[in-house]
């Protein structure tokens, strides 16, 4: 088990506070490794093994007639008589009713909760319902560059050689261990993009024409980080004689973010302070599940770029948003608490051009703003901005 820090460092001012821990995101990022590194963390603290009490809820360990009850049942006799217990329980999203069941064990028993879901469903207003303020949600990504670094074994000095080899691969986690080729890799996110597509949506929700939502999905992938909007995929669709209602679509993005297959971007206007309710983007919470559609392409990179910078803002903590400055845009702004950081990012600097700094320079505040992009003799400062290699970028403590 290759131990990943940062997510032991979230989960541990949160131990034995009355709260569940919910950790929440995509399939194979590796939320089920870190519930077992928290309890060797517990039992490197004197926790006797009977005390922790570990069940793993997917499709495969589970009887498709199992219910909350059941659970309940089960993890009633397994924590009565014994004390304070710690509950690792994986993957709830997959029985009927687990809130409930949560909230009934944080009530009558001596309990110590952590579980794992695949689905933001975890955060929906049921939850809100029977664990109001009862719970903290701690989201997890796949494989920062840092952590990929690590599973590679590899050190600073090969940081920049290393990163292409990141921008190819991705971050699943069971990519990062292993020795895979470009093809074979993408054959096993492929794998994984099916399982979500299949039994967390298709099947979920009860999609008749699975043929016409696999389309729509694909065109979301191939335009990820540009600014499209149901109408546009409906206007799309009818130039291939397809049909499908704005209202379809809606809820086909809506179950895509829910399956943490996409995130959301949002614009964020910097004169007027206000987040906008129009041309929002969209990012993958892993960049090879583009490449497990269609390839890798270099004519990708700066999406994907892109894509990677977004999901190292979102794992710092930051709210993040493309900022919509008079008539430019940047592309991330990222609110943190009093905090706030601009990035624009580039595969190169343009030779004779200065737009990523222009729409920087005309932000008149005082915080961090950057240029992040693969060029390795355009790195230093101009006029306030700095510009940095998205690779040092990625691996810098503090921003």
């Amino acid at each position: 088990m290759i131990i990943r820090p940062d997510y032991i460092e979230a989960i541990k001012p949160y131990i034995d506070v009355p709260l569940v821990k919910i950790l929440a995101g995509v399939r194979r990022c590796g939320k089920s490794t870190i519930l077992a590194m928290m309890a060797a963390e517990l039992k490197k603290r004197g926790i006797g093994s009977e005390h922790i009490i570990e069940r793993r809820y997917n499709e495969m360990e589970i009887d498709e007639n199992f219910t909350a009850k059941d659970m309940y049942s089960d993890l009633k006799y397994a924590v009565q008589g014994k004390g304070r217990c710690y509950l690792f329980l994986d993957e709830l999203q997959e029985v009927d009713g687990w809130e409930k069941t949560v909230n009934s064990l944080l009530e009558g028993f001596d309990v110590d909760i952590y579980v794992t879901g695949s689905n933001s469903k975890l955060m929906s207003s049921e939850i809100s319902t029977y664990l109001t303020g009862r719970y903290v949600l701690i989201p997890v990504y796949t494989l920062s560059f840092k952590e990929y670094m690590s599973f590679r074994n590899k050190d600073l000095s090969e940081a920049r050689t290393m990163f292409d080899e990141y921008i190819q691969y991705g971050g699943f986690p069971i990519i990062g261990i292993s020795s895979f080729d470009t093809r074979s890799a993408y054959q096993i996110v492929e794998g994984i993009f099916a399982s979500v597509i299949t039994r967390d949506i298709s099947k979920r929700h009860q999609i008749r024409n699975k043929e016409l939502f696999d389309r729509v999905v694909r065109y979301i992938i191939e335009n990820v980080g540009m600014t499209f909007s149901a109408s546009s995929i409906v206007k799309f669709l009818k130039s291939e004689n397809r049909s499908l209602s704005v209202e379809a679509i809606y809820n086909y993005i809506k179950w895509l973010t829910e399956a943490f297959i996409i995130y959301p971007c949002k614009r964020f206007d910097l004169q007027g302070k206000a987040v906008l309710k129009t041309q929002e983007k969209y990012y993958l919470s892993d960049i090879s599940l583009r490449y497990c559609q269609t390839g890798f392409d270099r004519k990708m990179l700066s999406a994907m770029f892109e894509n990677v910078v977004f999901l190292e803002m979102k794992r710092r903590g930051y709210d993040v948003y493309i900022g919509k400055n008079s008539t430019k845009e940047i592309d991330f702004v990222g609110i943190r608490r009093e905090e706030r950081i601009y990035v624009q990012v580039c595969v190169e600097l343009p030779a004779e051009s200065t737009r990523e700094t222009d729409n920087l320079m005309e932000i008149k505040d005082h915080y961090h703003k950057y240029v992040v992009c693969r060029d390795p003799l355009a790195i230093g400062n101009d006029n306030g901005i700095e510009i940095v290699h998205i690779a040092d970028f990625l691996l810098r403590e503090n921003w």
